[in-house]
């Protein structure tokens, strides 16, 4: 396997598990997300679309070499969501530790009916504040595993991809 089809593959691996976790969290455990949740996972699934094109791209590529140069490029650019995951998270756990302020916003779904139903649909959703640690282990958030795991596995990731 070639070094930047491998490092596609780790960047794959470790999305899928970290957005695993994620669901995990908020179906078994309860754990609802909030906000800035969302958008370090819409990285992620970035990552695993873009990671799982890069391995196919680079398999494929042994058969038909002009798709290599494709298969690196997209496997660049898996690293870069991931990157861009780590700093998401970064930015999360620094709100979470109110070393600066969130830039997040109040929504709600779509509701439908009379005004009474209306007010009962909306006071019925969880308030989830991006601010609030809902869960730690030694002393680190979700968002601070998720950055420590993201850096790590772009670390990982970029020094496979320069190996030749």
């Amino acid at each position: 396997m070639r070094s930047d089809v491998a490092g596609a593959a780790l960047l794959l691996a470790g999305a899928a598990a970290l957005l695993a976790g994620a669901f995990g969290f908020e179906h078994i455990g309860g754990l609802v997300p909030c906000e800035m949740c969302w958008w370090q996972r819409w990285a992620l699934i970035g990552v695993v679309i873009l990671a799982f094109d890069a391995v196919l791209l680079g398999r494929l590529s042994g058969r038909r070499p002009a798709l290599a140069p494709v298969a690196r490029a997209t496997g660049w650019a898996a690293l870069l969501a991931m990157t861009a995951n780590a700093g998401i998270a970064l930015f999360h756990a620094g709100v979470e530790q109110k070393w600066w302020q969130g830039l997040t916003r109040c929504t709600a779904p779509p509701v439908a009916g009379d005004a009474s139903a209306m007010l009962a649909d909306i006071l019925a959703q969880p308030i989830v504040r991006c601010d609030a640690i809902p869960w730690q282990m030694f002393g680190i958030s979700m968002a601070g595993w998720n950055f420590l795991i993201s850096l790590t596995l772009a670390g990982a990731a970029l020094w496979l991809m320069l190996r030749r």
